[in-house]
């Protein structure tokens, strides 16, 4: 009989199917023998009897499983004081943290581990879940928060070394307070009671990131990502990690755990198991503060300092506080109001009772558009800096309705949590005073009239167009019209057949004498007010007082002729100006060929024509041989800068005369701006070109520095001293000198070629650097090529002087 049930098929290693075959070995040699019979049939019916045995064994195994699972949950809500569903989400937690499912982590938490082949492969001392389950009943059962870090690092720890376990709350200051810890010596202790959130370590990175702070990071020890912070709690160098604690995806505290030597175990594994272990002394901590009335996640505010109410409470205005909810990643995701002080009043009119533990994005989902208040709300909380806003606009909805409310609006940090404040400008309580708002804007009034009884409706704004007071009897539209003058009679006649005979809206213009004598013009529009049958039962409309419009265009009419006048003088200066400045600057110089040197000048207008500008170059051979190379830039735009142009240009052409030097020329130039123009000031180039020994002399005065192309490469000249001109008389101005050779390029210009709004001058001056390295076959095609490729957008005059050393 042995040898048959050795043979029958079966599932090798399967602990069930073993199960069943013992069972049905041991009931065949219990059971009196039975004649033989034939070997075919007899294990034909042992093999059915085995199958069914073995089914029978799978569903007492599932219920057993269910009935162990039922059990743990059971006894961790006994245990850790939890609601059933708080003890289920705290088992699955666990569970799935130690990597085994519901059923083997039951088994090892009271102890039962299921049968198998493997079921002894791991002592049960070194189980994640088995270490969760000892540390979550060790820190359920503390005194105090000392006692809870004690277990968790003896009964959760202990099988990885650690050191030391430290616990601090978060406060609404941002500091963190210590509530417990173990392994720190007393001094230690004593030092880290209180954390302000301007200290760079461990527990506070893991606050200001909401996410676990690891060290070491993995990176080489150079890197200074992988060192320790500024500060470190205690004098161990092996590894550190730092977790916030978490309630309902809000800040409460955080916990940093310390190791003496480095760790050799999977990071990722272990960071999970530390995640579970931080939940633990978050939900022991929470459990003494909810026995002393309160807890951190408390949502009606229990949990809040007991000063910082008080303090709201006695603000004036709004306030409420609004706590961060982050998302499994640590990114904050929307708010959660935990406290509205006493004088709260809502924009859109909901009870406190409505805000208190509401997200912040319900309230309020116009917060997270573009610069809204909730992005300003985000930054608050990262930086700690306060945020204010004067009369600005908040969009709430109200129905399907997008209804706005002017206020004052401020924002602080405290702790985790945000303090919005706000102070309604629009001098109103609720929605509704918006209507009243528009009616006093717009300088309408609302007005109702029932047919039937005759009772008239107005609002206040009617009453103060009609300048009566609010006491006063309303005046019925049959009765203005004696008040209408004759030549509207007929308008404010059509408007009353339309609204009572036609049954149609209509509007109207009119002028209308006022009971206090006062003449107006008023528009009105208006619409009949139908039953279900069709039936006229009122009508309703609006006056609006046009009389400022009326004056205004009357104004505007009286002003357009002499506005007409001033046009075509301002006209024919900005024409005087054009002319001025063409003679002074023609369309096409000649070019300067003489001595080897080669030139070509370019003046480009300002795209606005009415923008006349003060720009102006030269470039001509003076009587003792040099060449005179001038750029020159008066500021302002107008004709008064045209004339200042013009006097400059040619006093300078004058003083050149004199051969005296370039310093001497700006000197004298100078002293002319101060004396003989008006209050202008300028900024010029001279230089004087020698063509025998080819050297070029040069001082400026505030203006961009030349550029020379040598060889294929381009860079500035280094300026001498030299103030603009027309600041103060009698000032001296420095020369540079600089030796010429074949081939080389060299550029005056004004600031109309490189001055861009988005830009500094700097990247502007690389960029014509670069530009005017590029090769080109002689100065005018030069010319025109930067003319074409430096775009400014200053709407400014350029001039630009290009000349050329032939060999």
């Amino acid at each position: 009989m042995g040898r048959q049930l050795g043979s029958t098929d079966g599932v090798p290693g399967d602990s069930t199917e073993r199960q069943a075959r013992r069972q049905v070995e041991e009931k065949v040699a219990r059971t009196p023998q039975e004649p033989e019979q034939p070997p075919e049939r007899r294990n034909r019916l042992l093999d059915i009897v085995i199958r069914q045995r073995r089914r029978i064994l799978e569903l007492e195994s599932t219920a057993a499983g269910a009935r162990i699972v039922d059990l743990a949950v059971g006894v961790l809500a006994e245990r850790l004081r939890l609601s059933p569903t708080e003890a289920a989400d705290q088992f699955r937690l666990l569970a799935r943290t130690a990597g085994v499912s519901e059923a083997d982590f039951a088994a090892e938490l009271l102890g039962e581990p299921e049968p198998g082949p493997d079921s002894h492969a791991v002592p049960v001392e070194d189980r994640v879940g088995h270490r969760l389950w000892r540390a979550a009943t060790a820190a359920g059962n503390a005194a105090d928060g000392d006692a809870i870090a004690q277990a968790v690092l003896r009964e959760g720890l202990a099988a990885h070394q650690a050191c030391a376990l430290v616990l601090w709350t978060l406060e609404p200051d941002g500091a963190l307070t210590l509530v417990g810890q173990h392994g720190l010596t007393a001094l230690d202790a004593s030092r880290w009671q209180r954390v302000p959130p301007q200290l760079d370590c461990a527990a506070t990175r893991a606050v200001a990131d909401g996410n676990p702070v690891w060290w070491p990071t993995g990176t080489p020890p150079e890197d200074p990502a992988g060192r320790l912070p500024p500060a470190a709690l205690g004098g161990w160098t092996g590894a550190r990690a730092a977790l916030p604690l978490l309630a309902a995806g809000t800040l409460v505290g955080a916990v940093e755990i310390c190791w003496a030597r480095p760790l050799e175990t999977d990071g990722a594994r272990l960071l999970r198991e530390l995640a579970a272990l931080a939940d633990l002394c978050r939900r022991a901590l929470r459990l003494q503060e909810d026995e002393a009335g309160g807890g951190p996640d408390a949502g009606d505010g229990r949990g809040l300092e007991a000063w910082l109410p008080a303090l709201l409470d006695g603000l004036a205005g709004s306030v409420l506080l609004a706590r961060a909810v982050r998302d499994d990643q640590g990114e904050i995701i929307d708010f959660t109001v935990s406290y509205v002080n006493r004088d709260f009043v809502d924009p859109i009119g909901l009870s406190a009772d409505e805000v208190r533990g509401a997200r912040l994005l319900d309230l309020y989902p116009l917060m997270g558009a573009d610069d809204g208040l909730f992005g300003h709300a985000l930054d608050v909380l990262r930086t700690g800096t306060p945020y204010a806003a004067d009369r600005t606009v908040l969009l709430c909805l109200v129905g399907d309705v997008i209804v706005s409310r002017e206020m004052d609006v401020r924002l602080t940090r405290h702790a985790d949590s945000v303090a919005i404040s706000w102070r309604f400008t629009d001098g109103a309580d609720a929605p509704a005073s918006l209507g009243a708002h528009v009616q006093r804007l717009g300088g309408f009034g609302g007005w109702e009239e029932d047919v039937g009884t005759g009772a008239i409706r107005w609002t206040d704004n009617t009453y103060d167009l009609f300048r009566l007071p609010r006491a006063a009897p309303p005046i019925a539209l049959e009765d203005l019209h004696p008040r209408v003058l004759a030549e509207d009679q007929d308008a404010f006649a059509h408007l009353r057949e339309a609204l009572l005979l036609v049954g149609r809206a209509a509007s109207a213009s009119f002028r209308i004498l006022l009971p206090d004598g006062g003449l107006r013009h008023w528009r009105t529009f208006a619409e009949p007010v139908l039953d279900p049958s069709g039936t006229l039962i009122a009508v309703r409309g609006v006056y609006q007082d046009l009389t400022d419009q009326y004056r205004t265009e009357l104004v505007l009419h009286a002003t357009r002729s002499q506005l007409a006048d001033s046009e075509a003088r301002a006209d024919d200066q900005h024409q005087l100006a054009l002319a001025l400045q063409r003679a002074i600057i023609p369309d096409a110089p000649p070019l300067l060929t003489g001595s080897g040197l080669a030139a070509a000048v370019r003046y480009r207008p300002a795209e606005q024509e009415s923008l006349v500008g003060g720009d102006w170059y030269d470039a001509i051979e003076l009587p003792d041989g040099q060449i005179l190379l001038a750029v020159g830039d008066v500021a302002g735009h107008s004709i008064r800068s045209v004339a200042a142009m013009t006097t400059l240009r040619n006093s300078l052409r004058g003083l050149a005369i004199t051969g005296a030097s370039p310093g001497q020329l700006l000197s004298w130039l100078n002293n002319v701006a101060c004396h003989l123009t008006d209050d202008l000031t300028a900024t010029v180039i001279c230089g004087l070109y020698q063509p025998g020994d080819r050297t070029l002399r040069w001082a400026h005065a505030g203006h961009l520095p030349p550029v020379l192309i040598r060889a294929g490469r381009a860079q500035t000249l280094p300026p001498p001293n030299g103030l603009l001109l027309g600041v103060i008389p009698d000032v001296s101005y420095d020369e540079a000198r600089i030796q010429l050779t074949a081939g080389d390029v060299l550029l005056l210009y004004t600031d109309g070629l490189v001055e861009r709004r988005r830009a500094g001058l700097d990247e502007s001056l690389r960029d014509l650097l670069r530009l005017a390295a590029v090769p080109q076959a002689d100065v005018g095609r030069r010319a025109d090529f930067l003319l074409a490729h430096c775009m400014p957008d200053t709407d400014d005059d350029t001039c630009l002087v290009v000349v050329e050393l032939h060999g």
